[in-house]
């Protein structure tokens, strides 16, 4: 089966849960944007994502990308298929109309490309940096460069890459070796070697515009000394410039989007940004990368639990515990969605998927609040949201399409194993998730070394009051969010002191923390599911499985960064008692 997306269950937690609409017209640009036109662009996006880009998946996972002398040919269907795409105004939703966008939301834009990643990730890896190119380009570009790239970006004629990962330095950026030389002109020559390059090289536009992280002659040593640099494939007198495509990686999944080595050879390039400032340049796209990166995720379970819903809704295995005899009829055999086991993994990962949408929806929220909102106190409080909580959800939302994916082809048995029933390649496509764009050990770290410890948990203990304010104490479930709010504000002070005494301890347990704060984030989204939809079956019984077997790993990880803050207080008692 190909997936469908589902606009209603969207519409239902942008409207009853977040009051997007209302939060939306607040903002100048989305003034007119009511809740028809919302629910009109979901309802396209849907059907463009259901019939076009869904029933070329597994052709492109199987025949993949080939290289041939240098250039690429993408899977069959994916040309056609990427050019109905920008016919139809859909790369870069968020970009303003005067660049060619559409100037809708960016929550709009986070939910298509959620849905793309569920329907083919392979294919969505193409005009998925297209956001982020454009506004790095956007805000960090001369206008000579804004006037003759920005609106192609914008608009998808041109792809976009981002060239920062070289063999000898992965996440070290400061690393890097890749050289621009500055010339008389005003452009730089570029010299270089790139590896895991995201579409490098591919026949789906006429010209792809490299963003290229690299160093000056004289730059300093480690990440202040980097530079970014805008490249294109093609140069706008038309010649071809000396970008050259060595290979393409053979993978453990996207197998339809081309991972590349790329060589510059005295290619010709522009400065994008200050000399010596091209993390900065870079870096503006970050939240929105992350968030985005995380709604992959997010989409990818999805995708593994329509599969296996479908499967266990028409397979028929043994007798279902506790199943009713008078409503098996004359079958031998009970619908494995009756049985226990099954029952358990479905609705597990159910709560997933819509208690991470609550909060991915919220933040790409926040992100349209922090560009566009009049007041500069609320452009604040939305920024802190989004650097604390983009983190979380990168990292949480990835690590659970794996393994939630995993739980999921469990639901076929052995049939889920082969390649028939389409399973196994979502966990074979999930799995580089965790990995790109940062680690999620290195978003852990981001969050509790950077975003907490720094102010001592200030930041963090501002989020979680405002989710705190949101909750009604007379409500129960409400009342135990608040507990569990509490708790993680005097985690974070309880970190912030140990750190004083050891400095790797952070280090440690920031995987740890990191689950704490997703699953106080969790709990929190479905206490806002609950009171927006007490009486939907469904969600009932997805709100049971979160408490029952999603939310008790707060008590475990919360005990195990304690336990840790308290051997070191116990070490350092043990170190004064000896002087």
């Amino acid at each position: 089966m190909h997936y469908q997306p589902r606009p209603e269950d969207v519409r239902f937690l942008l409207n009853a849960v977040l009051d997007a609409p209302t939060r939306l017209r607040a903002l100048a640009p989305f003034a007119e944007l009511d809740e028809a036109l919302q629910s009109q662009v979901l309802e396209e996006a849907g059907r463009f994502v259901g019939e076009v880009i869904a029933p070329i998946n597994r052709e492109g996972d199987e025949v993949g990308c080939r290289f041939d002398g240098g250039e690429v040919v993408t899977p069959p269907g994916f040309r056609a298929a990427y050019q109905a795409f920008v016919d139809g105004g859909w790369p870069a939703l968020s970009a303003a109309t005067e660049d060619g966008g559409q100037g809708l939301p960016a929550v709009l834009e986070a939910i298509l490309y959620e849905w793309l990643s569920a329907a083919n990730h392979g294919f969505t890896m193409a005009p998925g940096l297209l956001h982020g190119a454009y506004a790095c380009l956007k805000h960090h570009g001369s206008e000579e460069l804004k006037s003759r790239y920005l609106q192609k970006i914008a608009t998808g004629e041109w792809l976009a890459t981002m060239c920062l990962t070289e063999a000898h330095a992965g996440s070290d950026l400061g690393q890097v070796r890749t050289r621009a030389t500055a010339q008389a002109d005003g452009s730089v020559r570029v010299n270089g070697s790139k590896i895991f390059i995201s579409g490098g090289e591919h026949d789906l536009t006429p010209n792809i515009v490299h963003l290229v992280l690299c160093r000056l002659p004289d730059a300093p040593a480690g990440p202040k000394g980097l530079s970014l640099a805008l490249v294109p494939k093609v140069l706008l007198d038309g010649a071809r410039n000396a970008v050259h495509c060595e290979r393409i990686e053979e993978k453990m999944g996207l197998h339809g989007s081309p991972t590349c080595t790329m060589r510059f050879d005295d290619a010709t390039g522009w400065l994008v940004g200050e000399p010596g400032r091209g993390l900065a340049a870079m870096f503006v796209m970050m939240n929105a990368a992350r968030l985005h990166v995380a709604l992959q995720g997010i989409g990818l379970l999805d995708a593994a639990w329509q599969k296996a819903d479908a499967y266990a809704a028409e397979r028929r295995q043994m007798r279902a515990p506790g199943a009713v005899p008078a409503s098996r009829g004359s079958e031998a055999a009970d619908l494995i969605a009756e049985h226990p086991a099954v029952r358990r993994i479905l609705d597990t990962q159910r709560a997933w998927i819509d208690g991470s949408r609550a909060l991915a929806y919220r933040s790409a929220l926040m992100l349209d609040i922090a560009t566009h909102d009049a007041d500069p106190k609320a452009r604040e409080r939305a920024q802190r949201w989004c650097s604390v909580v983009t983190p979380v959800l990168k990292a949480a939302c990835t690590h659970q399409a794996f393994h939630g994916a995993s739980e999921c082809l469990q639901v076929f048995g052995g049939h889920g194993y082969v390649r028939e029933w389409g399973v196994e390649q979502v966990v074979r496509d999930a799995r580089v998730t965790m990995i790109y764009e940062g680690t999620n050990e290195i978003q852990a770290i981001d969050l509790l070394v950077r975003k907490v410890l720094p102010d001592g948990g200030a930041a963090l203990s501002a989020v979680l009051l405002e989710l705190r304010d949101t909750l009604d104490a007379s409500r129960e479930a409400d009342a135990d969010v608040q507990r569990r709010l509490a708790q993680l504000r005097y985690l974070g002070t309880t970190v912030a002191m140990a750190a004083h005494a050891n400095p790797v301890l952070p280090y440690e347990v920031a995987d740890d923390f990191l689950r704490v704060v997703m699953l106080t984030l969790m709990a929190w989204a479905w206490a806002r599911i609950d009171v927006a939809a007490p009486a939907d079956a469904d969600r009932v019984r997805a709100a049971a499985a979160f408490r029952r077997w999603v939310l008790p790993e707060f008590e475990m990880r919360l005990g195990i960064v304690k336990r840790a803050c308290e051997g070191v207080a116990l070490a350092h008692s043990a170190q004064e008692a000896s002087r």
